[in-house]
């Protein structure tokens, strides 16, 4: 692994952090595209830097979320970032040949190169700290781009060991982290990036997208919302509660992907529910100090979440807490909650208004497909949708007449490990993809080049004077 002398950003002034920027930009643009051996040796030094401190980056996320599977970790925040860099690695030759296209004359050569935009912005959030702020490098080293990165403030922990990873490993003029609060996220989304990546909340996004529009800068906005999952009539309805409680209940449901609430039959609630209660008692037997299951990361969104489901027992729903073990979940060493299921919740509640981004599901009976269609398409666009059926029929009908950023049939977030596939939300749920090919175009920019014919009719076509060449020519071209 190349190695400099670490130097981690410490003064994150808006100031200081346009400093930064502009070194970064003249260096690229004195090194101009590079080559793919460079891009090849910045990716390898992420992978690097990941695979030999993978134990570091899991005790510092445990430190940050008071308790966090250590297995968790590895999978979700390293073996995710390791995957994307080596598909991006793999592919780059590919990825960077220039596409022919048809042009008007037949020796004339139309085609599009890819360039580096140049320095791209990563604002990345606290439920992922590595793997948002890490995986989207892989389209943006793969492109030939520079790299400033704002981590969360909510996991320090996790941000500080990453600062000093990234110094150790890169040139600041390469990659750098800036680390701060609120304050120093507002003035990093202020900054003239040639491209600004930002996942997080659908609230701060309206503030993101403002601050970049008074620079112009193109934006890929991930974020998140109320990701719906529609259990059919012919799904096989245990394994369908076992897959959903298993992602809903994985780093305790903090995931922008998580099952936000379940549309079941509505002779199968109570069937469901059971189902949910036992696939979680065979994956946590025990959770209070279940080192399998993580905590909530502080005691802010803890409260958040517990008010939520307070809300709803306030307003008639019926509350199912699954704690297997009749654990005291009052004292503890971290801000462990038992997975909760709502049962009979009302629009009013704010359970069904708010993205609940934890441990809780709301679990909503149906008579009709077409209604849930209906309900579903009366609110903003989920990052996600999950159906459960054998049908295909309705699959088609609710595949075709239902938006969302992505879907998986017959299990909860599968499609976003191919990494072929692009990630991204729509509407509320986020603007533009990554992962893949579609990461690697996302932070490139599409240029035209024209090799212009040598024929004579070529020069000639566009000048003047006009006569009847031109106009035979014309009569003969428009028409149907």
């Amino acid at each position: 692994m190349n190695t400099v002398t670490p130097i981690i950003t410490t003064d994150t002034s808006s100031d200081a952090m346009k400093a930064l920027l502009d070194r970064q930009r003249a260096s690229f643009l004195r090194e101009g595209p590079p080559s793919i051996e460079t891009r090849t040796d910045r990716i390898d030094r992420v992978i690097a830097l990941l695979v030999d401190h993978k134990d570091a980056i899991a005790s510092a996320l445990s430190d940050d979320f008071g308790s966090r599977s250590v297995e968790a970790s590895l999978l979700l925040d390293v073996f995710t970032c390791v995957g994307s860099l080596k598909y991006a690695k793999a592919h780059l030759a590919e990825w960077l040949r220039p596409e022919q296209h048809e042009a008007l004359f037949p020796d004339a050569v139309a085609e599009v190169v890819y360039q580096p935009k140049g320095v791209v912005g990563i604002l990345s959030p606290w439920n992922f700290p590595y793997q948002l702020a890490l995986a989207p490098l892989a389209g943006i080293l793969a492109a030939g781009n520079r790299a400033m990165i704002k981590p969360s403030e909510v996991t320090p922990a996790s941000a500080a060991l990453m600062a000093e990873l990234i110094a150790g490993a890169f040139d600041e003029t390469e990659i750098s982290v800036v680390q701060g609060g609120p304050a120093t996220g507002t003035a990093f989304t202020s900054l003239a990036f040639d491209h600004l990546i930002f996942t997080g909340g659908t609230a701060v996004a309206h503030h993101v997208m403002r601050a970049a529009a008074e620079n112009l800068t193109p934006l890929t906005l991930e974020l998140g919302g109320k990701s719906p999952v529609i259990v059919g009539r012919s799904a096989d309805l245990a394994d369908a509660a076992r897959r959903v409680m298993t992602v809903k209940t994985l780093n305790a449901g903090q995931i922008c992907l998580a099952p936000d609430h379940v549309y079941v039959p509505e002779e199968s609630v109570e069937a469901f529910a059971g189902h949910a209660v036992a696939a979680v008692g065979a994956m946590y037997p025990a959770l209070k100090e279940n080192p399998d299951y993580t905590s909530i990361v502080n005691a802010r969104h803890h409260a958040r979440i517990q008010g939520l489901i307070d809300d709803a027992r306030a307003k008639g729903a019926r509350i199912v807490e699954i704690n297997p073990a009749a654990e005291n979940f009052s004292q503890q060493s971290a801000h462990r909650m038992p997975p909760t299921l709502i049962l009979d919740p009302t629009e009013d509640m704010r359970v069904q208004q708010e993205e609940i981004f934890g441990p809780v599901l709301p679990v909503l009976p149906y008579r009709d497909i077409a209604d849930v269609i209906d309900r579903i398409n009366a609110k903003p666009r989920p990052l996600a949708l999950y159906y459960f059926s054998r049908d295909q029929q309705e699959e088609a009908r609710v595949l075709d007449n239902t938006t969302s950023g992505g879907v998986t049939v017959n299990d909860c977030m599968s499609h976003v490990t191919a990494e072929g596939l692009p990630f991204g939300g729509v509407g509320h749920s986020g603007m533009g993809a990554y992962h893949g090919k579609f990461g690697f175009l996302a932070f490139s920019h599409p240029r035209a080049v024209y090799h212009q014919s040598k024929m004579v009719e070529a020069e000639y076509m566009m000048r003047p004077p006009y006569g009847e060449a031109m106009r035979g020519f014309l009569a003969a071209a428009i028409c149907k």
